[in-house]
């Protein structure tokens, strides 16, 4: 669908339907409506065909004074909005018109909508809302669902001209970095696999020229002395991958993400039960975003320096795959008692992280992981678990979050958790026992970067969802990255 902004009159637009959020005193109707119009909305409110609760949808066609051909009331409930409720909206008012025969459709913009948020937030998060609502994923089915007709949208508001259509250009940015982010993830698994992660990444190389990409086979790592890597990755026989992407928008160091492809996670040895298995796809979640939030940058020319690692692998239970009670040697030279299969990530992670230091040097590095269903227990399908070592860092994060109504929520990382993973074998054991269990993952990961300001993301809440009509990939966190990165550059 195609995005733009108009600064003429409702009353004046000429378009399939014109989306109007209303309260149940009609307080938002722009001032320039026609008296027939503002009647006629006044009518149906008396007469009780209209409250203004939050989502309702009213449809008129032919409304009276409008060249639009339909009017859709949508009920915005006790205002202001936060910035979720908001992005809810947008999303409701796009699905209640994708079964209607509307081509275009206009959105009334209102300054004090939202609560804290201008025209400009309304406009970028409005765009990434409505193409968010119009994803759908056909690619393996026989016959595609049908398409559904919308083909523009137009929001109407006052001011800078090259302001708001740069806002307009930022939400379908971001919406490109999310869509594909939900693609790989909605892939199924003899599909995405990472070598298939590796395509995508030459792939996104060849549509954007600043972009370079290189590939550390298995037996590369195993030469470098990634032993955690390949202790997850030899389970499998698609070999496991360390692709790097290389953003250079500007001079000095860059900042680094690092995201978990584990393309299937059967847990290894430490087989996972069978019901909702196949939800196991998603263990590249953090790889996805990585992949999305990669493509918005290019996609935006940002002016930073981004090296993007996506740790690819399958963790599968084969002969050569790794034991519960194995002992392997990192790329850093700490060494690590294999306690559960299943703790897989951080081990891919751990050796990513490590490599990503040593060979560029970044100021910060961000890693995102499906990581700990821990963190599924303590903060649900809301919230991304946010741990850092730098209290700024983790602001910048959690501010993004906000501001993107993709949300994270600061998580402790204290010493006291360190002792839980102890081994009486190795410098320190995979897990810590059934205690803060995304705790102490996020302890042993931080054994890694010591040396830097570092943060690390536990998506495992928020990466997919898991049944209904909505079952799928997220696109999470790729809104919170991307106004991070765009916070940086400034």
């Amino acid at each position: 669908m195609e995005y733009a902004v108009s600064g003429k009159n409702a009353s004046a637009l000429k378009t399939d339907c014109l989306i109007l959020p209303l309260d149940d005193k009609a307080s938002l109707l722009p001032a320039d409506l026609p008296a027939e119009t503002v009647s006629q909305i006044r009518q149906l409110i008396k007469d009780g065909d209209f409250n203004g609760k939050r989502g309702q949808t009213l449809l008129i066609h032919h409304p009276a004074g409008l060249p639009a051909r339909r009017l859709l009331m949508l009920g915005s409930g006790d205002l202001p909005l936060s910035s979720s409720a908001f992005l809810k909206l947008v999303g409701g008012a796009i699905q209640a018109l994708k079964a209607t025969g509307s081509r275009s459709i206009a959105w009334q913009l209102h300054a004090d909508m939202v609560r804290d948020q201008d025209l400009i937030w309304q406009l970028r998060e409005g765009t990434r809302a409505a193409a968010d609502a119009l994803y759908q994923f056909d690619e393996c089915r026989s016959k595609p669902s049908p398409a559904n007709a919308l083909r523009s949208m137009t929001f109407i508001g006052a001011g800078s001209k090259a302001a708001l259509q740069q806002a307009v250009r930022e939400g379908e940015a971001i919406a490109a970095g999310v869509t594909l982010c939900r693609d790989l993830g909605n892939r199924p698994p003899n599909l995405c696999y990472p070598a298939y992660l590796t395509e995508q990444a030459r792939a996104l190389a060849k549509q954007y020229p600043q972009l370079k990409v290189s590939v550390i086979s298995e037996q590369q790592a195993e030469k470098l002395g990634m032993g955690a890597f390949c202790a997850v990755a030899r389970g499998s026989e698609r070999e496991g991958q360390i692709i790097v992407m290389q953003y250079k928008g500007a001079k000095g160091a860059p900042v680094a993400l690092v995201g978990k492809g584990i393309t299937f996670d059967t847990g290894g040895i430490s087989l996972k039960p069978g019901a909702a298995m196949d939800e196991m796809k998603y263990d590249m979640g953090g790889a996805a975003s990585v992949f999305g939030t990669v493509k918005t940058v290019c996609e935006l020319g940002l002016p930073i320096h981004l090296v993007a690692v996506v740790a690819a692998a399958e963790n599968m239970p084969d002969g050569r795959a790794s034991r519960p009670g194995d002992i392997v040697t990192t790329l850093s030279g700490q060494t690590v008692e294999i306690l559960n299969t299943d703790a897989e990530g951080r081990l891919v992670l751990c050796d990513a992280l490590t490599w990503v230091q040593q060979k560029h040097k970044p100021h910060t590095v961000i890693d995102i992981a499906t990581l700990t269903g821990a963190c599924v227990v303590a903060l649900g399908s809301h919230a991304q678990a946010v741990f850092a070592n730098d209290h700024e860092l983790a602001k910048a994060l959690l501010d993004a979050g906000d501001e993107t109504a993709d949300r994270g929520w600061p998580m402790p990382l204290w010493d006291d958790y360190q002792e839980q993973l102890d081994s009486p074998f190795a410098d320190m054991a995979n897990i810590g026992g059934p205690k803060a269990g995304s705790v102490t993952a996020a302890c042993f990961l931080s054994r890694f970067t010591k040396e830097v300001k570092w943060a690390h993301l536990d998506i495992a809440g928020t990466a997919w969802v898991s049944a209904g009509k909505l079952k799928g990939a997220t696109g999470r966190p790729v809104p919170l990255l991307t106004r991070y990165l765009m916070n940086l550059a400034g």
